[in-house]
């Protein structure tokens, strides 16, 4: 049985790091990763989303909508947005974040102030997390994707030593102990 993880979030959150700390951790767990980047307007803070599949046999690296496990949202809006991958009983991890985007920057559209009550009328089962509180905590707001990913491992019951030492494996050298506070504080949260 494979595991669906969807990453959304905005250019610059660390999405596409996050879905490679993840191949590390699948790696280290023996398991088959295939991940898929989709890259929409990154470069101007739009939204990236990144497919990402574990399990014994995985043979396409794209996620079908409604057939998501977990929903990793570094911005309350990508948590809107995406939410129709999810499956029924999965579980959306939304940053409570706001990145407003160009239409609301221009005044062309207002940001959603109920996103969460949207989710609870759905019946979409999410973990709310101030994960840019946590980052800042840990030394930098870069490490929003490391703390979310602290709480995905604590939901997936993955062992911190092999979640920890992914992030080892993947993150550049001068950024490690950062990014393992991050990550401590997102499992311990």
């Amino acid at each position: 049985m494979n595991t669906n993880i969807l990453i959304v979030g905005v250019g610059g959150q660390g999405t596409l790091l996050a879905s490679r700390i993840l191949g590390s951790l699948a790696h280290m767990l023996d398991k088959e990763c295939k991940l898929s980047e989709v890259h929409g307007m990154s470069q101007r803070g739009g939204s990236v989303v990144t497919h990402v599949r574990v399990g014994d046999k995985v043979l396409s690296p794209l996620v079908s909508e409604g057939e998501t496990d977990f929903i990793l949202a570094f911005e309350k809006l990508e948590a809107l947005r995406w939410r129709h991958y999810l499956k029924k009983d999965g579980i959306l991890i939304v940053n409570n974040q706001e990145i407003m985007p160009m239409p609301v920057i221009t005044g062309e559209m207002k940001y959603p102030q109920d996103i969460f009550d949207i989710l609870e009328k759905e019946g979409i089962r999410y973990e709310k997390i101030n994960a840019l509180d946590l980052a800042k905590q840990a030394g930098t707001t870069k490490a929003v994707n490391t703390v979310m990913l602290g709480v995905l491992a604590k939901l997936l019951g993955i062992d911190y030593d092999k979640i920890q030492k992914a992030v080892e494996n993947t993150v550049k050298e001068k950024f490690i102990e950062v990014n393992k506070k991050a990550l401590d504080l997102g499992y311990n949260n």
